[in-house]
């Protein structure tokens, strides 16, 4: 319903517009497990003196006015209406347990199965209400895990990590903010003797820059319109964001993706990943299909890259400053990771060095950029309507998604309650979309 504009009333972003758009209206959940049920009094507490409820978005009104335009209204926060606390406990199946199981009767399998179904529901099922402003804290007391439900369009993945990070604690110090990975900048080293090696270097750098900005912009544009991957059992498409989901977790030990990283020279945590999405597909694949599909077969997954001046989780007072670099708000672009089917069972150190080879290609480019301009562009000149079909006919044209976002350097606790896993997942997307923290 249209509601007249006011003078304290601020407009979405090009990108905020975009999630608010049917096909892209995109929830992001979080799930933490904490090592006890919590208090749920406290947590109320700790939302209530956060910097969460302080932060325009999160206390402000979804609104249109009579030309269909979004704003953020300021409006007052009842928290009795965003923290919803859930006491029962839910099988693997999704549904409510009537009789109460006594204490350690359950695995961490199942909590963890219960858990992921009842997010997987909520997807598909629980749209977040505008009458409120665009998040919700489900309290899973029985299964010891909290839900945070947060629209996209108030922020992306850096933003609302930052934002949490920010109302946690250190688990050895209860006053201490969590550590960030601190940013590694390259070290520039003259010398004399070395100024025309350096100037070749930088020049023969700049124009495979170039090449590669050329060729994946091009890549971008051809997948975005007429290229689409050939069809398998994990390609999606138009509606299937309406569909029953299921999700389920995966786990790798970050002391295991070390060892791997350290088999082949270079290699990063993110390229290890990767590598290990490439081989696990073409497993997958061949497990449900086998000797139906051709040798390198393509699937192109879409993988969001944070584009801001600085990288990784950003100080929370820096992303409030209108005029910071680091802004808060969606500020990502999208680059294209393909993976082949390969039937064979090569060696998986073959599919990581195919992977950091990708990657890299990829980083030396500004294809990250190019996506967040065309889209921008997009949204500036015709409007979120097809900005929204942009979008989503890449996404269509595509078989997954995949993203992650670095977490902080020690154990951390949420209102007293020390967290043992994050995870995130989201909503409303037309594909397979593989999500990773490591802890």
């Amino acid at each position: 319903m249209a509601s007249p504009v006011t003078t304290s009333d601020e407009p979405l972003t090009p990108a905020g517009r975009l999630f608010l758009q049917p096909q892209t209206n995109v929830v992001i959940h979080c799930i933490l497990r904490g090592q006890s049920p919590g208090d749920v009094d406290a947590m109320k507490s700790n939302i209530k003196s956060s910097l969460m409820v302080q932060h325009p978005r999160f206390c402000s009104l979804l609104v249109r006015d009579k030309n269909g335009f979004e704003h953020w209204r300021r409006t007052h926060i009842d928290l009795d209406r965003h923290v919803i606390v859930i006491d029962k406990r839910l099988d693997r199946s999704g549904n409510f347990v009537d009789q109460d199981e006594p204490e350690g009767s359950t695995t961490e399998e199942a909590d963890e199965a219960a858990v992921n179904q009842y997010v997987a529901d909520l997807s598909v099922t629980c749209p977040l209400s505008v009458d409120k402003p665009l998040w919700e804290l489900h309290l899973l007391t029985a299964h010891k895990c909290a839900v945070f439900r947060i629209h996209h369009a108030l922020g992306d993945g850096i933003s609302l990590m930052s934002m949490l990070m920010a109302s946690c604690r250190r688990k050895d110090d209860a006053d201490a903010l969590p550590r960030m990975v601190p940013d590694k900048r390259p070290e520039i080293r003259g010398g004399k003797g070395r100024d025309w090696v350096w100037l070749f270097g930088a020049l023969w750098w700049f124009l495979k820059m170039v090449l590669h900005t050329l060729v994946f912009s091009m890549e971008f544009v051809l997948r975005s319109f007429f290229v689409s991957d050939e069809k398998t059992v994990i390609t999606g498409g138009d509606g299937v964001e309406l569909w029953p989901r299921k999700l389920v977790t995966a786990k790798f030990v970050l002391d295991d993706m070390k060892v791997v990283k350290r088999a082949a020279p270079h290699i990063t945590i993110n390229d290890v990943l990767f590598g290990v999405v490439s081989y696990g597909l073409s497993r997958y694949l061949d497990h449900r299909t086998p000797n139906a599909l051709r040798e390198g077969l393509r699937m192109t997954g879409v993988s969001m890259v944070n584009i801001r001046a600085q990288p990784g989780l950003q100080n929370l007072s820096k992303l409030i400053k209108n005029k910071s670099d680091a802004r808060w708000g969606n500020k990502f672009g999208v680059i294209l990771l393909p993976v082949y089917y390969h039937k064979t069972p090569n060696d998986p150190l073959e599919y990581l060095k195919r992977a950091k080879a990708t990657v890299d290609k990829k980083k030396h480019s500004l294809v990250a950029y190019f996506s967040y301009w065309i889209g921008d562009l997009v949204m500036s000149l015709l409007g979120s309507k097809y900005a929204c079909m942009l979008n989503y006919k890449l996404l269509c044209n595509t078989s997954f998604t995949i993203s992650n976002v670095v977490g902080p350097l020690e154990e951390i606790s949420l209102a007293g309650n020390p967290i043992s896993s994050i995870k995130v997942s989201t909503s409303s997307l037309p594909q397979v979309r593989p999500k990773c923290k490591f802890w």
